[in-house]
């Protein structure tokens, strides 16, 4: 895998705690940063792979055994015994 550098600007404060965290996972900040954006992604892919699966199956729609044709009313659905 090719890689390229990137220059970031961050507060202070959070590169501290950043690389604080980086030592206690015993990692690079460089690791711990490209692990983060990954993850960030695999996130983001995910989500719309999944948005799309359930989007294409709505519009396919299911076989629910009726034929297509509603045999009972809401009242009977609702109906409480």
């Amino acid at each position: 895998m090719q890689r390229q550098n990137v220059t970031l600007s961050l507060p202070r404060s959070l590169l501290k705690k950043a690389k604080a965290i980086a030592a206690k996972k015993e990692r690079s900040l460089s690791e711990l940063m490209r692990e983060s954006l990954e993850e960030k992604v695999r996130e983001s892919t995910g989500y719309k792979k999944a948005m799309e699966r359930q989007i294409r199956l709505m519009k396919k729609g299911f076989n629910l055994g009726t034929g297509g044709k509603i045999t009972f009313s809401r009242e009977e659905l609702h109906e409480r015994r």
